[in-house]
């Protein structure tokens, strides 16, 4: 897998001169979009309310239903790659807010591509959980169609599907659409050049795209300070279009921001790049060991800001939701979890060879001979002929 990002370079200094870093005081949030505290408190916002001044209690608690259901499927994927169904899994854990937000403002008739984590994304365009889990088995490149639902098939290579989207974008301009075009990234992925080219072309062309940065604050194991010297959402400044951070764990919030880049997008008023600042809960995929590079007190400071109960806390302050709701919830997400098992465990295995095969067009001895090696691996097990069994 292409690593997320690679270290900026630090500039040389003078002898004897010293760099330090602002500190900000104790406690201290970042300048961002915010509708709903951690606490669970409705803020003001008198350039977004409007974007979600309509909203009905029923969509309140749809909104809440989709967090808790993507949580609850990240979950179980998580929990079948430990026990061998998957070969890995990229967790979205933490940004169900972020992706859930952004996922409801869309449009029926726009057109998204993802990375790999937006599984709540991919929720919201109806795209069933199970069909997310075949390319983690190793069974298919991509279990949907991508034009059933407008939701473009998850990209591992870093950056690339900005491309990919201020191109669909540039051509559904020109078509005469009034659709828009979301492309979703990460913290790391905004060092990536394709995302620079695809930020100046999407400008120049004035392309409907809105760039979804999810901010989650490390590139694998390296922390955003490594990424840039000012916030993600001012990059959009130097070339020309509008950028906007958002608390990324504030579902409404993301709703009411993403809402308004979309339209814009739509009214033909161009790009727009939204930063929204969550966090990773767990590890960048279930290869990845996070206590290695960050303290259990950062983890524990962003739990507090955590999606899903702040808006829980809402919906009981607001009378908008009772034990019945949550009961039923659980119910349902318990029937989830184990429809997302029987799914995953019914998946054929993945056959160890194909990634010999379509390496070159008309063969090639090395891949043979590696061919040949891990022929030879596989038969040394017990069961022979068959490999490492689950």
């Amino acid at each position: 897998m292409t690593v997320e990002s690679t270290a900026a370079r630090k500039p040389r200094r003078s002898a004897g001169t010293k760099r330090t870093a602002a500190k900000k005081p104790p406690g201290a949030q970042p300048d961002l979009v915010q509708l709903l505290t951690p606490e669970g408190k409705r803020v003001k916002n008198g350039e977004y309310d409007a974007y979600v001044a309509d909203i009905t209690p029923e969509e309140l608690r749809g909104l809440y239903r989709d967090m808790v259901l993507t949580r609850r499927f990240d979950a179980e994927a998580t929990s079948l790659q430990r026990q061998g169904e998957l070969g890995l899994w990229a967790s979205l854990l933490g940004q169900e807010a972020a992706q859930i937000g952004s996922g409801r403002a869309t449009r029926e008739d726009d057109y998204v591509f993802p990375t790999y984590r937006e599984h709540g994304v991919a929720w919201c365009r109806g795209v069933d959980p199970a069909n997310l889990l075949g390319m983690f088995r190793g069974v298919n490149n991509g279990g949907w169609d991508p034009n059933s639902n407008n939701f473009h098939l998850y990209t591992i290579v870093i950056g690339s599907q900005t491309l990919h989207a201020t191109g669909y974008a540039m051509g559904i301009a020109k078509d005469g659409a009034d659709s828009a075009v979301i492309a979703y990234f990460g913290d790391g992925a905004s060092s990536q050049g394709d995302v620079a080219e695809s930020f100046t072309f999407s400008a120049v062309y004035n392309a409907p795209v809105v760039f979804f940065c999810q901010n989650n604050q490390w590139a694998i194991s390296e922390p955003t300070e490594r990424q840039t010297r000012v916030p993600l959402y001012q990059r959009a400044q130097g070339y020309g279009f509008p950028g906007v951070r958002v608390d990324g764990n504030d579902v409404l919030a993301c709703l009411a921001v993403t809402k308004w880049a979309l339209e814009r997008a739509r009214r033909g008023e161009g790009p727009t790049l939204v930063e929204a600042y969550t966090y990773r809960m767990g590890a960048h995929t279930t290869s990845d060991d996070p206590t290695k590079y960050r303290a259990d007190e950062e983890r524990e400071a962003w739990e507090a800001k955590d999606p899903i109960l702040r808006l829980r806390t809402y919906l009981e302050a607001s009378n908008h939701a009772d034990e019945g709701f949550f009961a039923e919830l659980e119910a349902e997400s318990e029937a989830l979890g184990k429809r997302v098992r029987e799914v995953v465990r019914a998946m054929p295995d993945p056959d160890r060879f194909a990634i010999f095969e379509n390496a070159y067009a008309d063969g090639h001895a090395l891949v043979d001979e590696e061919r040949a090696q891990f022929a030879a691996y596989q038969a040394s097990f017990a069961d022979e002929g068959e490999g490492i069994q689950r």
